[in-house]
């Protein structure tokens, strides 16, 4: 079923609470008109309403639909370019009882896309320089992709085995509906990411962090110490004002607005990447952040489910994050990378708790808090120079 907003604003705040709240809803505000798939084979819509959007997509590309009126092409787009450079890679054991899953709205079976798989999850990842280097992982924050990276990528890749990786329920990796073989709870977060890195390298690695998500990496380098090189923290929750999620975030987690606005890719992930620091968004790259959102609802019905899970456990899980870095007895060498121009997490007590903690700190001026968006290139450098300096001892 393909639907149709005849007005582009209904889904605006403040008409969504209107219709919501009215017993009676304006047949006027929104219609919904079946289509074959074949009718439209660019998945264009074609109206004699010039503001009519069509917002699902046919069974043959996704089960998902688009509250922000996306339009589909079939014209080569920078997201195909990035799908290139990537493989897949599958690790960490599908849970669950293995029935098909239902979206959690309408009860419907959903399609392939939010289906979890039959024994190994798959994750999307992008590898950049020989095999044969000290491997060093890039781990994006939330909500991103691994294509934050892509500027980093290069660089590292010069002396390094650079990974970059899309985490489950983000950007092209798995994304099965919750309660269906993954919960996107933060201990499975652990546990995948345990997983995801066994399966890439037996080596020792190197791991840089972005933002919420290292609460959960952290937590995995105080469980296997052994497997970790250097441990690099981008703009992480350090203090306990740190440890509530924006707004802009816990709207997702919200009953009902949430899973409406998780759906729409300019709120899951224009906004959340261009509200939080100086990052200016080419079109060019907000076609990549939005392609899992347009071709499928499994994103936004994941991004639901981990904001409801981050919400409930970031406090928690950040109070162990402070506490593991400031054990004397933590061996792995730390150093905090940190934007100062990041707009969600203030500056202020992050620099009393590296000195506190004997940790090192890097200042970056002139980023915000997706660092690896900011300055690519520049943290390269810098990843590079930590790696290299702790080598010598």
């Amino acid at each position: 079923m393909a639907v149709h907003i005849h007005n582009p604003n209904f889904f605006n705040t403040h008409h969504l609470r209107s219709s919501l709240t009215s017993p009676s809803p304006s047949p006027s505000s929104y219609l919904f008109h079946r289509h074959s798939a074949s009718k439209y084979p660019n998945f264009l819509c074609k109206s004699n309403n010039k503001d009519d959007y069509l917002i699902d997509a046919p069974v043959s590309v996704g089960d998902g639909f688009s509250f922000s009126g996306g339009k589909y092409s079939d014209q080569p787009s920078p997201s195909d370019e990035w799908l290139k450079q990537g493989k897949w890679v599958k690790a960490h054991k599908v849970g669950g009882s293995g029935v098909e899953a239902k979206d959690p709205i309408f009860g419907l079976t959903m399609g392939a896309s939010s289906q979890a798989s039959k024994d190994l999850f798959r994750w999307f990842c992008v590898e950049s320089g020989s095999v044969d280097s000290p491997p060093v992982i890039l781990i994006h924050g939330f909500p991103s992709q691994a294509y934050s990276y892509r500027k980093t990528l290069p660089v590292l890749s010069k002396n390094y085995r650079a990974i970059a990786f899309d985490w489950l329920g983000f950007g092209f990796s798995d994304k099965p509906q919750a309660g269906y073989g993954f919960n996107y709870t933060m201990d499975e977060f652990v546990s995948s990411l345990e997983s995801f890195i066994d399966e890439v390298t037996t080596s020792k690695v190197s791991l840089v962090v972005q933002g919420y998500f290292s609460t959960a990496v952290v937590k995995y380098a105080r469980n296997r110490p052994e497997k970790i090189k250097n441990l690099i923290l981008l703009n992480p929750p350090l203090t306990p004002e740190h440890a509530k999620l924006p707004s802009t975030l816990s709207v997702f987690s919200n009953f009902l607005l949430g899973e409406i606005f998780s759906q729409d890719p300019l709120r899951a992930s224009d906004k959340p990447l261009t509200s939080c620091g100086p990052y200016k968004m080419k079109e060019d790259d907000a076609m990549v952040y939005r392609r899992p959102y347009l071709t499928s609802g499994s994103s936004g019905f994941a991004l639901n489910a981990i904001s409801r899970a981050m919400k409930k456990e970031l406090k928690k899980y950040a109070e162990e994050m402070r506490t593991s870095l400031m054990d004397k007895n933590w061996k792995i060498p730390i150093t905090v990378c940190w934007g100062q121009r990041d707009r969600w997490l203030s500056y202020e007590g992050v620099e009393e708790f590296c000195k506190s903690s004997g940790h090192n700190l890097v200042e970056l001026p002139n980023a915000g808090h997706h660092v690896q968006e900011d300055c690519g290139e520049e943290l390269g450098g810098i990843i590079s120079r930590i790696i290299s300096k702790s080598a010598l001892f």
